[in-house]
């Protein structure tokens, strides 16, 4: 069975400072926390199969008709539902990017091409994907802030993107997971775009930005009432379970919160770029919450024996061994992220690593 290796595999390190996973650094929100404990008084009754008061909550705090939103048990779900209900023939990956697109698709039998991102070119999507999208693609993945190199596409870009894939007959789903812990995250957003193009798909979760992980809860927003119906047809029902769909309602209140944490990872996400650079290291553009960059091989494994866990990115298609990524979190535990990577980082020229 082939599986992808994910960050914020803590059960498997006990007693890990996990920079792996990119979840909110302030953690997940009381208010959620309790709305999660008062779900689990519920639990002898079957979750809300249509999810009401989430999707109107959803409705509320995206501005958006209840009929454009379609909930899943985290991003993931909503991936692979896509994937089946569209059934493509033939895929386009912008990579590296987020593995599972790859997955979800390979599941239906896709074949898929890539659009190579240039280390030359700051992992960067550029002008030249445009010569890609063509009427042989039924479908474009695209993840913006995009994962693992926290680059952000051109707005500009993406419009021409966008016209070229309805042009072409292309589905576009637009992952914009991140984009919340952007400094200004409504001018990269496309939901505005969601009438006009019947063919976006508007991938958001939870996971990240409430710190949520393990509750799993994520949705998608799309005009196209038609594509909707074949992702329901799709999925499981019941596919949320009280307790999320709860703690969901509540996390969108927190408005504070989520500002509070964009500001913290502005800061540390500096913080952290300068003092990675000051090591030697090669540090990418990132806007999300965390940075990608470039180091010795065996890094990785170095790290996690001093209890510090990094996302070694070398399974990543277009990536070898050397590349990284770490979330941005407390500025105290990102201290002590750089002090640990000195002295790591020392230890190894000392052997002519």
């Amino acid at each position: 069975m082939n599986q992808h290796i994910h960050g914020g595999d803590v059960y498997r390190y006990p007693d890990i400072l996990d920079f792996s996973a990119n979840i909110n650094p302030l953690g997940t929100p009381e208010s959620v926390i309790k709305a999660a404990e008062k779900g689990l008084h519920k639990i002898e009754h079957y979750p809300d199969v249509k999810k009401e008061e989430l999707v109107t909550a959803l409705s509320v705090y995206e501005q958006l008709p209840r009929e454009f939103i379609i909930c899943g048990n985290g991003a993931a779900e909503l991936i692979f539902a896509v994937a089946w209900a569209k059934k493509p023939k033939k895929a386009l990956l912008a990579v590296p990017t987020f593995a599972e697109y790859e997955q979800a698709l390979k599941s239906t039998g896709c074949q898929i091409e890539y659009f190579y991102l240039k280390e030359e070119e700051g992992f960067a999507v550029t002008e030249k994907i445009l010569e890609q999208i063509t009427p042989e693609q039924d479908i474009l993945f695209l993840c913006n802030p995009n994962n693992p190199t926290g680059v952000l596409i051109d707005l500009v870009l993406l419009d021409e993107i966008l016209k070229a894939c309805r042009k072409c007959g292309v589905f576009l789903v637009l992952d914009e997971c991140f984009v919340d812990f952007l400094e200004c995250p409504k001018k990269a957003e496309k939901k505005a775009h969601l009438t006009e193009f019947e063919n976006l798909f508007i991938l958001k979760a939870f996971t990240k930005r409430y710190a949520m992980a393990g509750l799993r809860l994520g949705y998608g927003l799309c005009s196209n009432q038609q594509f909707l119906w074949d992702m329901h047809s799709v999925m499981q029902p019941w596919n949320i379970s009280i307790p999320a769909q709860e703690a969901g309602v509540a996390a969108l209140m927190e408005e504070n919160y989520v500002n509070l944490a964009r500001k913290l990872v502005q800061t540390e996400r500096n913080y952290l770029k300068g003092e990675l650079c000051k090591l030697g290291l090669r540090v990418y553009d990132s806007r999300a919450n965390y940075l990608f960059f470039r180091g010795p091989k065996g890094l990785g494994r170095r790290m996690l024996e001093q209890k510090i866990m990094l996302r070694d990115c070398s399974n990543y298609p277009g990536l070898s061994g050397g590349y990284y990524r770490i979330a941005v979190r407390t500025h105290r535990e990102n201290e002590k992220l750089v002090s640990c990577m000195r002295q790591v980082l020392k230890e190894a020229a000392d052997c002519g690593i």
